[in-house]
């Protein structure tokens, strides 16, 4: 499951944008491991957004998943890759006061290998992106 570094937890009550940087492969392909992120901190949620939690059961943690949908209790959160784990599906329905902002934009730093102009163009074009709202969530959650 992403876990997300110790500086976003300092950075979270000062302002209301934040870093925070990608730990694990439980989000791809929409988040890569490594990858940082701009959170926007007590921002409104909606079914389909990524959102910074802290983990139900361990609360120091912090983690990176998608709200797919509004439940009695709180929300339900899903990982975009289904075969991590590490989502309502362990842990059940996350309690809206753990659900802490929503990831608004991307940043995958460049890989040392990288070295070509193509490749270097390539990932300039692709390096920061906006983290959208994924609406069929909830139609996948339904399909399960």
């Amino acid at each position: 499951m992403p876990e997300l570094s110790q500086e976003t937890e300092r950075t979270r009550g000062t302002l209301p944008f934040g870093p925070a940087e990608v730990s694990g492969p439980s989000m791809v392909p929409t988040l890569y491991h490594g990858d940082r992120l701009l959170v926007h901190w007590g921002a409104r949620v909606r079914p389909g957004d990524v959102v910074v939690l802290r983990h139900p059961f361990q609360q120091d943690l912090l983690v990176v998943k998608r709200a797919a949908e509004r439940r009695e209790g709180g929300w339900w959160v899903l990982g975009d890759n289904s075969y991590a784990g590490g989502d309502s599906t362990d842990y059940g329905v996350v309690p809206e006061e753990l659900v802490l902002g929503r990831v608004r934009f991307r940043f995958r730093p460049r890989k040392p290998a990288q070295r070509s102009p193509f490749a270097l163009a390539r990932w300039a074009l692709s390096a920061v992106r906006p983290v959208l709202c994924d609406r069929s969530a909830s139609r996948r959650l339904r399909a399960r």
